[in-house]
C-alpha cells in the first residue's frame, strides 16, 4: 500500500503527485517482468562469460562493475518500483549508490590501484 492508498482510504486529502500517482496504473505487466528478468539474465550471464575472457584485470573489473551497477538500477527500477514512486527515493538510492562508488574508488587508490 503507497502512502497516497493510505491517504486516499482514510479521507486524507493527496498532494498533487499523490493524486496523479492513485490515478494513473503505472505497475508493469507479467510481460514487462519477464523481459526484464531476461535482460538480467543476459547480463549476468555476460558478467559469466567476460571472466572466462583473457583480459587486463582491471578492465575486467571495470566492466564488471559497470554491469553490476546496470542490473543494481534495473532491479531497483522495476522489481522495487522505484520507477514509479517518488523522485525523493530515485535521489536516496542514487545517493547511496555514488557515495558507495566514491567509497569504493578510495579504498583503491589507498591500495595504489591493487585490488587483490
Amino acid at each position: 500500500m503507497t502512502l497516497a492508498d493510505y491517504r486516499a482510504k482514510r479521507g486524507e486529502p493527496l498532494i498533487k503527485e499523490e493524486e496523479e500517482h492513485a490515478h494513473a496504473d503505472h505497475h508493469p505487466n507479467a510481460l514487462e517482468y519477464a523481459q526484464i528478468g531476461l535482460i538480467l539474465a543476459v547480463i549476468t550471464a555476460a558478467e559469466v562469460g567476460l571472466y572466462y575472457i583473457d583480459m587486463d584485470h582491471s578492465l575486467l573489473v571495470a566492466v564488471l562493475i559497470m554491469l553490476s551497477i546496470a542490473k543494481f538500477a534495473m532491479v531497483v527500477l522495476w522489481f522495487m518500483h522505484l520507477k514509479f514512486d517518488a523522485n525523493v527515493f530515485s535521489v536516496l538510492f542514487v545517493s547511496g549508490m555514488a557515495l558507495t562508488f566514491a567509497v569504493f574508488i578510495v579504498v583503491i587508490a589507498a591500495q595504489r590501484g591493487h585490488l587483490v
